[in-house]
């Protein structure tokens, strides 16, 4: 008797009764298969992967061998894999892999997969990358566990914790590219998700060209070649004369290593015979892929131009701290705008390149590191950067520095921001911004005190294009030139000790230089050491206006950090208003604006005894804890003593604070945050404030499409003073 069989059908068919335990099949890669089964106590997971003949085996041992010193970059997040897997093997990999093969093109095919998968991927856990429809993974088990999205939890064969699988299960936040002459270096910032694996979970990772093996012997005699190398004239350019000598020795370097093989040689010699009697083509000069001899160039290049190791992080915009504590650890990365440190990939592994980096670091600014001079504080300026960002870097050699040499890097953005940035980031009010204009226009003194990093530069340069345009402001620091002037008029001076060790330049002399050049506003850029704070309290004394940044977190801190650095008490009743950034959970921001009270019967919020003087203040505005800022309503004694100084009457004083108050809520709700902008709108206000206002009018109305322009700004609501014109 005949029994009718069902026809065949795809094995997760319900219909396919010589599979009835799977649930799902399907194709995560050519010739990769997934199958979701249930064996009755949970759900299954499996994977296919192309079978390999003996020979083929054979070859993967040999590929596996070949490529045991080489250094090759895996992935670092499954994303990384899937799009590696998209794009195979590149061609300096391939061409190696394909020698080491079977002809066969089946054999090749396999084994180019398992290369690419073993050697360039995540090992075991490639194809679970490749599986989109994975979400989940689960590490407690005796075996890993995976959720899809259709069946979970799902038991695979693989243990629970595979190599790689911090990699698998992490996630990729950022990528870019960061430039370094002729090369695009990526860069991967990524999150792991797998617990008890590093105690940092955000990571950033620099994806440097993989390298072959025998490729660091290459690199290192490519250097000693070009150390050797005899100059006859002076280099004007250091990038280009390194490049060529490099591609000149590694060409042939390459090809020579290529053509030992016999019969690579053979064929080279009788194609270039057959050519000379015009039977084939001539063989090209260059037997080996071009990226291979770009990769090689680029560790030269890094070396010997850049700065080691530490050469992308140095040149990433994106970063605004970069430190090297030992030999040994990874370098950590402070990210612009964040507060937690984030590891690297990168490790100074040899004592000696780092000491080497750390003195290249400090020669590039002029500095000699030796055991009498084992620290210092330079400024760096890699052709890369911008001219206007500025990098301070402290370097130490193991003298002082327990477990080798350490560098601490700290960048400026590239973009400086204004007073509209601030307001739109939350980080101050408007009313704080008008203040600071008036205290800038005016020549008053103004303090932006905090700990390190909260922002006080930031905040300083910031307002300074609310200097007058005309008005000739002198910077002074002690070398690391952060002040940014905007006016044709200023002059930046600093010292620059190492210049001449036998007569250094000193605070003193900057200070002295400076009355000679006749200042409106004095601008210090760190009150730090005695000369600075001793040149602070030289200005305060001759009635210069002056701006400056110093370290104290509090009013009666920054009275006490005053006094032990040799300056009366008394003389902080000369500063009119000091601004107390905060820097929290990632988060910078004005935490204070006080105002330094002179009368002793003018109210206030707090008195500072020091050496029998009282230094009393008040909180003009300060920063709620719902992320808001309170304003006080009462009399401002600056705006009295503004008046004063003005020979105005108060009155006439808050209402021009009133008026730039209403200025400055213009310029942020129509978001004039361009530096040059910014300087060229308070340029033309202090020229002709009446026909500044009428032009903002006039552009306001085309902007608005026609609506009254008293009901689109507040900005025209003032006018010049003294002026009866009228704003239509």
């Amino acid at each position: 008797m005949d029994f009718p069989v069902p026809p065949i059908v795809a094995p997760d068919d319900p219909d396919a009764w010589y599979a009835p335990d799977v649930r799902a099949q399907y194709e995560v890669h050519p010739s990769v298969v997934v199958t979701v089964g249930d064996d009755g106590t949970g759900f299954t997971y499996d994977v296919r992967e192309p079978v390999l003949p003996a020979a083929d085996a054979a070859a993967r041992e040999r590929i596996a061998a070949h490529f045991a010193d080489a250094g090759l970059e895996r992935p670092r997040t499954r994303e990384g894999c899937v799009e590696r897997v998209a794009a195979s093997l590149d061609a300096k990999h391939r061409r190696i892999v394909d020698g080491l093969t079977p002809r066969a093109k089946a054999s090749r095919r396999r084994l180019r997969y398992y290369a690419l998968r073993d050697l360039r991927c995540l090992g075991d856990l490639t194809p679970y990358a490749l599986d989109e429809r994975i979400e989940i993974a689960d590490a407690s088990e005796k075996r890993l566990v995976v959720h899809t999205v259709d069946y979970a939890p799902a038991r695979t064969r693989l243990p629970a914790r595979p190599a790689h699988l911090g990699r698998f299960l992490s996630e990729r936040v950022e990528t870019y590219t960061v430039p370094f002459g002729d090369f695009d270096v990526p860069v991967v910032v990524y999150r792991e998700h797998l617990l008890g694996a590093d105690p940092f979970d955000l990571q950033y990772a620099v994806q440097e060209p993989p390298l072959l093996p025998g490729d660091a012997a290459l690199i290192a005699a490519c250097k000693d070649r070009i150390w050797e190398t005899n100059v006859d004239e002076v280099v004007a350019d250091r990038t280009a004369f390194v490049r060529e000598h490099a591609e000149r020795y590694l060409s042939r370097a390459i090809a020579a290593e290529q053509t030992r093989a016999w019969r690579d040689a053979v064929g080279y010699r009788v194609r270039a015979a057959l050519a000379a009697y015009d039977l084939a083509v001539p063989p090209v000069s260059r037997r080996f892929e071009d990226g291979r001899l770009d990769d090689l160039v680029y560790y030269v290049l890094r070396d010997f131009v850049g700065d080691g190791e530490l050469t992308v992080p140095i040149r990433d915009d994106h970063l605004e701290d970069v430190e090297a504590n030992r030999v040994g650890e990874r370098v950590k990365v402070v990210p612009r705008g964040g507060d937690e440190r984030v590891p690297t990939n990168l490790v100074f592994e040899d004592e000696a390149r780092f000491v080497n980096l750390v003195t290249q670091l400090a020669a590039s600014d002029g500095v000699e590191l030796n055991a009498a001079r084992p620290a210092a504080k330079v400024n760096l300026r890699p052709p890369e950067v911008d001219d206007d960002v500025t990098i301070r870097c402290a370097v130490a050699l193991p003298v002082i520095s327990a477990d080798g040499p350490h560098v601490s890097i700290r960048k400026q953005s590239p973009d400086p921001l204004t007073p509209v940035d601030l307001v739109h980031g939350n980080s101050m009010p408007t009313e704080a911004v008008a203040y600071l204009w008036l205290a800038y226009e005016h020549h008053a003194a103004v303090l932006f005190s905090g700990a390190t990093g909260v922002g006080k530069t930031t905040l300083l340069n910031a307002h300074l294009p609310f200097v007058p345009f005309d008005d000739r402001p002198i910077s002074i620091d002690e070398g690391s030139r952060e002040v940014r002037l905007p006016h044709e008029t200023g002059v930046s001076l600093t010292t620059r000790d190492h210049e001449n060790e036998f007569k250094r330049v000193t605070m003193a002399d900057l200070m002295t230089e400076t009355n000679y050049l006749n200042p409106d506003v004095e601008v210090i850029a760190e009150i730090n050491t005695p000369a600075s704070f001793e040149t602070f309290g030289e200005v305060l004394n001759t009635g210069h206006g002056v701006i400056g940044t110093t370290h104290a977190e509090d009013v009666e801190t920054l009275v006490n950090r005053v006094t032990e650095r040799g300056l009366p008490a008394y003389l902080l009743r000369e500063v009119d208003l000091v601004v107390f950034p905060r820097h929290v959970d990632g988060e910078r921001y004005v935490g204070e604006l006080v105002e330094l009270v002179r009368d002793d019967d003018a109210p206030a919020d707090g008195v500072v005894v020091n050496d029998g003087v009282n230094v009393r203040y008040r909180r003009l505005i300060t920063r709620t804890h719902d992320g808001g800022f309170e304003v006080s309503k009462g009399d401002s004694a600056f705006l009295a003593r503004l008046a004063a100084r003005t020979d105005r009457h108060v009155d006439d004083v808050r209402a021009e604070y009133e008026r730039k108050h209403r200025y400055v809520r213009y310029l942020v709700e129509h978001d004039v945050s361009d530096v040059d902008a910014l300087f060229s709108f308070l340029a033309d206000l202090r020229v002709d404030e009446a026909a500044t206002v009428e032009r903002v009018r006039r552009g306001t109305d085309r902007v608005a499409g026609g609506r009254d322009a008293g009901e689109t700004s507040d900005a025209g609501a003032g006018s010049a003073d003294g002026d009866d014109r009228r704003v239509a």
